[in-house]
């Protein structure tokens, strides 16, 4: 597994978003891959990472799809942002929502993210994961799927 990083909460969480705690609303102004968008409220711009999932890489099988599904979905649009630390990358960690949907768990459910859970597992992440598994969802479609994590291993520099 890869290994994430939480710093405990501040006033002033990653690259100036409101307190770690905290929850705020922004417009989504870049998707970086499937996982990682950038989100401006007010005058800052936090680089926002989707906390409980990871996407496939950018040289794996799914990585485009999901870079695109997390476009077609918050692109442009204001999210809803939970915030829940920050990682050793300093990026915002977070469950992202766009209306009523759960952007981590719709990645999920797409298959094309795979349920990463640090602590204690999500319940809706880990159901949202059977369910793409039992319907061989997107990268559940491969028979032996790389998690990212150890896809990462296997290519350090990637």
């Amino acid at each position: 597994m890869a290994a994430f990083w939480l710093a405990p909460a501040s006033p002033v969480g990653a690259r100036g978003a409101p307190g770690q705690a905290a929850a705020f609303e922004g417009v989504v102004v870049a998707v970086h891959d499937g996982d990682t968008i950038s989100v401006r409220h007010g005058t800052v711009t936090t680089r926002v990472r989707l906390v409980g999932i990871d996407c496939p890489e950018v040289r794996q099988p799914f990585s485009a799809r999901a870079k695109r599904f997390t476009s077609d979905l918050v692109f442009g649009k204001t999210v809803h942002v939970e915030a829940h630390g920050v990682d050793r990358y300093d990026r915002l960690l977070a469950r992202v929502l766009v209306g009523a949907t759960d952007v981590n768990e719709a990645l999920v459910r797409a298959g094309l993210a795979w349920q990463y859970a640090l602590g204690a597992p999500d319940a809706a992440l880990a159901a949202a994961e059977r369910t793409a598994r039992a319907a061989r969802a997107g990268l559940w479609s491969d028979p032996e799927p790389v998690p990212p994590w150890r896809w990462r291993r296997e290519h350090p520099r990637h």
